[in-house]
């Protein structure tokens, strides 16, 4: 690492937990090389309750934003997050709109499913009370919701309003179903139970979530960039990077083992929940049998990741056997490079070269080219020459002992007569045809078609489909681009710097436009009268079209 050091930089802080901060914040910036980085963790999607609304909205989002929301996850599996709405949905009438002006409400009001709050048919206060009892149950809380339900009813019931006292009934009948899915496993409190596990094929950080009690979930994250790091080291960091993202803090997190930090990472967890968080490393009973199942779920997700990278191993490895004979190679391709062209009449046109090595992608090796010869006028036999020419014009790096083309015939020639051209001469180069998977040959008119159960097909199949996957990726993301950039250079204030602030806090267009004026603010180098002038803007234009 000392030798690759180009220039040092330091910032002297006030106090240990000042510069604990900063280097969370750092790490999290500039992503350096020889830190251990969580990097699985960005696209988990939150249940995002809006309590900064009169009547807030309850939906899935994978950002957490300082916007006055509360924010429950995250989640490893998109499936149960929207099976959860899915479930309060069920449980309590929520609204599901938008907005909040409409002259009469919707179907939804009408079978009893909201309570159309964007007609004014329910007070705030009672929403309010309807959102506490949804928060308690993500929290895991579902011991006060029923209470409180149960309360509710026997008042309902008192007051011979039986058609409420009978909604409840049933809402509370659903919960209590809930609460018996659930597993006991501690007296009460709110605790997270970390386990580490570490082999050849990676470390792996499980999280045990306890809420009141209960277990309620589970989450794993795979760790990069700590092969040389002890295991405290690689736990301490972790920790870290987890919890500065987290949306909730426990009341006390359990450890495998000690970590020389315990006592500033208490101190940092503290000031991040606003009450005291205790950190500790149990030796026996309930406690350590929670960190020891934690450990135990992280070492099987290794175990997995292994099986599934022998599987795929061999599976390769007869592919490119079978694939070798097809095409009558001396020997199973070892290194294989495929181009596709991806634009939209011609526009924005892009190409992209993936690489499979051994059967397997090999991701650190993928190109994409942004096109220039051809800009405006779609012309794929062009694109290919110009991509295929720059990817072999110097013949350097590694060279593959196999070349596959995204297209027919035509691509195909247009490919070769580059390769060929460049001195490239011993390497076959065949062209995958999209609609029927023919393999065009050099020198050979009649196309090659594999049979449709061998691994050889499955192969070349998963290899044409990356390459498109990763072509049309960066498509998009020009094509995003260019359109955000033509469209927000209509408002005043907004120069290149602040548009490209709005599209990296932000992602996309479509989420720029949704956002409100407090959430356009809070982006870096936006001010307020820039965000309230981009937030009118598209409120324009959508008057407009109407």
């Amino acid at each position: 690492m000392v030798a690759r050091i180009v220039d040092l930089e330091y910032i002297v802080t006030g106090s240990e937990m000042e510069a604990l901060i900063l280097e969370c914040n750092m790490i999290k910036k500039y992503r350096p090389k020889y830190n251990i980085s969580l990097r699985d963790d960005k696209s988990f999607p939150y249940v995002k309750v809006t309590l900064n609304e009169t009547y807030p909205l309850i939906y899935v989002t994978r950002k957490v934003l300082k916007d006055g929301a509360k924010y429950f996850g995250p989640y490893t599996n998109a499936g149960a997050v929207h099976e959860t709405i899915r479930l309060l949905r069920k449980l309590f009438p929520l609204r599901s709109c938008r907005k909040l002006d409409a002259d009469r409400p919707c179907l939804q009001y009408h079978i009893k499913r909201c309570l159309a709050p964007c007609s004014g048919k329910v007070d705030g206060a009672v929403y309010g009370e309807m959102i506490k009892l949804v928060c308690l149950l993500l929290e895991g809380r579902s011991d006060a919701v029923v209470k409180d339900l149960r309360r509710r009813m026997e008042t309902a019931a008192a007051s011979l309003n039986f058609e409420q006292a009978a909604q409840l009934r049933d809402q509370l009948a659903a919960v209590e179903t809930v609460m018996m899915k659930q597993n006991i496993v501690t007296g009460a409190g709110d605790q997270d139970a970390i386990g580490l596990a570490r082999s050849l094929d990676g470390t792996c950080a499980q999280v045990f979530f306890i809420r009141s009690g209960k277990l309620v979930g589970r989450d794993h994250f795979m760790l990069a960039g700590g092969e040389d790091e002890s295991d405290d080291e690689v736990l301490a960091a972790f920790i870290k990077q987890y919890y500065s993202k987290a949306a909730f803090v426990p009341r006390e997190v359990l450890l495998p083992l000690e970590i020389p930090e315990r006592e500033l990472l208490t101190e940092w967890l503290t000031s991040l929940k606003g009450g005291r968080v205790s950190v500790e490393s149990p030796r026996r009973g309930s406690k350590k049998d929670l960190v020891s199942m934690a450990a135990g779920n992280a070492q099987i997700v290794l175990d997995e990741l292994a099986a599934r990278r022998k599987d795929d191993v061999e599976r390769s490895g007869d592919a490119s056997e079978d694939l070798a004979v097809y095409l009558e190679m001396a020997a199973p391709p070892q290194r294989i490079e495929c181009f596709d062209i991806s634009h939209i009449q011609g526009a924005e046109t892009v190409a992209s070269m993936v690489v499979f090595e051994d059967g397997l992608p090999k991701k650190s090796d993928y190109r994409r080219y942004k096109l220039l010869t051809v800009e405006g006028k779609p012309d794929d036999f062009s694109s290919m020459q110009e991509v295929v020419g720059r990817r072999y014009r110097d013949l350097s790096g590694p060279l593959p002992e196999l070349i596959v083309i995204d297209g027919g015939k035509g691509q195909l020639s247009a490919a070769l007569e580059i390769i060929r051209g460049l001195g490239l001469t011993e390497v076959p180069v065949v062209g995958l045809a999209k609609e029927f998977e023919h393999i065009f040959r050099e020198g050979n008119s009649e196309p090659l078609i594999l049979p449709r159960d061998s691994q050889a097909l499955y192969l070349m199949q998963r290899i044409r489909d990356e390459a498109h996957r990763f072509a049309l990726l960066y498509h998009r993301k020009l094509r995003t681009k260019r359109n955000l950039v033509s469209v927000l250079d209509h408002v005043s204030g907004i120069g290149a710097k602040r548009r490209k602030a709005l599209w990296d806090h932000f992602g996309s267009l479509g989420k720029i436009k949704a956002a409100s004026a407090e959430e356009l603010a809070a982006a870096p180098g936006m001010t307020r009268a820039a965000a309230e002038a981009v937030w009118r803007f598209f409120r324009q234009r959508q008057e407009e079209q109407l």
